[in-house]
């Protein structure tokens, strides 16, 4: 399993095999969860910074990974 779908299954266990059986077959969906991962790696980093925009920052990239994660349940 690639750290992309990894990012769907740890967000969502109890599915875990319809994510990785869905991922083998479905581009869109592999890139669906390749967003999913790469927003929550920047929320990451940016929940990590000393910016004066880091809160905005924050806010933005936690907005979007609960979007996408909506889109992959």
């Amino acid at each position: 399993m690639d750290e992309e779908v990894g990012a769907a299954v740890r967000r969502f266990p109890a599915r875990r095999a319809a994510i990785e059986a869905l991922a083998r077959r479905d581009e869109g969906f592999r890139s669906l969860c390749a967003d999913f991962a790469e927003a929550e790696a920047t929320l990451r980093r940016w929940e990590g910074a000393s910016s004066p925009i880091r809160e905005q920052r924050c806010s933005g990239y936690r907005q979007l990974a609960q979007d996408l994660a909506d889109e992959i349940e």
